[in-house]
C-alpha cells in the first residue's frame, strides 16, 4: 500500500509542478493560434517578424513578458506545494535563514524586480502616468519628473508583489512573507530610478542630434 501511496504521491506531483506554466502557455498560444486561424500562420509570422524588426515598443514588451515569466516561473509556476503559507509571515530579513544557514533570498527578492519595473515604465510610460505619450517615445526630447517615476516604480511592484504573495498564499505555493514583499517594492524603486536615468540619457542624446 505505502508503494501505491508513493507513486500516486510521485505522479501527481509531476503533473501539478508544470501544470500553471502549460495553462499559461496554452492561453498565449491560442491567441496567436486565433489570429493564425484568421489570416493564416504564414501571414501571422510574418507580422509578427516585422513588428519585432520594425516596432522598438514590441521589443520592449517581448522581453517584459519575458522577464514576468521568469519571475512567474520563480514564485507560482513551478512550485512544490506547502502545507502551511502562513508559517513564516515575517520572513528573512538577513542573509541568515531561521535554521541560521547563509541565504541571498533577500538579495534575490531585491533584484527580481530591478528589470521588471524598469521595462514596465520604458514599454508604458504614458499609460503608467509619466505624461510621455506612445507615439512620442521614439521622437521627442523627454525628461520624465523623479517624483513620478519614484511613486509609479513603488505602487506598480507593490501591487505585482502582493499579487504574487496572495497567490501563493491562495494557492499554497510558497510562503506569505512580509520581507519578500519589501525587497522586491524596493527592488521595484531601484528599477524606477533606472529608467530615469535611461530616460534622461536617451534626452540628452536627442538634443545633441
Amino acid at each position: 500500500m505505502s508503494i501505491i501511496n508513493l507513486v500516486f504521491t510521485d505522479v501527481l506531483t509531476a503533473l501539478y509542478e508544470p501544470f500553471w506554466f502549460s495553462l499559461l502557455a496554452a492561453v498565449l498560444f491560442m491567441f496567436f493560434w486565433l489570429y493564425a486561424g484568421e489570416h493564416g500562420w504564414r501571414a501571422a509570422i510574418k507580422k509578427w517578424l516585422a513588428a519585432f524588426r520594425t516596432v522598438p515598443q514590441f521589443r520592449r514588451i517581448l522581453v517584459l513578458a519575458f522577464f514576468t515569466v521568469m519571475i512567474l516561473m520563480k514564485t507560482l509556476l513551478n512550485r512544490e506545494m506547502w502545507l502551511n503559507p502562513l508559517c513564516n509571515v515575517m520572513g528573512g530579513w538577513t542573509f541568515y535563514d531561521m535554521e541560521g544557514n547563509l541565504t541571498a533570498e533577500s538579495v534575490e527578492n531585491f533584484m527580481m524586480l530591478v528589470p521588471f519595473t524598469a521595462l514596465l515604465l520604458w514599454s508604458f510610460p504614458g499609460e503608467l502616468g509619466l505624461g510621455q505619450k506612445r507615439e512620442q517615445q521614439e521622437t521627442s526630447v523627454y525628461r520624465p519628473s523623479l517624483k513620478k517615476v519614484i511613486r509609479a516604480s513603488v505602487k506598480y511592484a507593490f501591487l505585482f508583489s502582493l499579487m504574487i504573495e496572495i497567490l501563493q498564499l491562495l494557492f499554497r505555493l510558497g510562503t506569505f512573507q512580509l520581507s519578500d514583499l519589501f525587497y522586491n517594492t524596493a527592488g521595484g524603486m531601484l528599477g524606477g530610478i533606472c529608467y530615469y536615468l535611461g530616460a534622461l540619457l536617451q534626452a540628452w542624446r536627442r538634443r545633441k542630434k
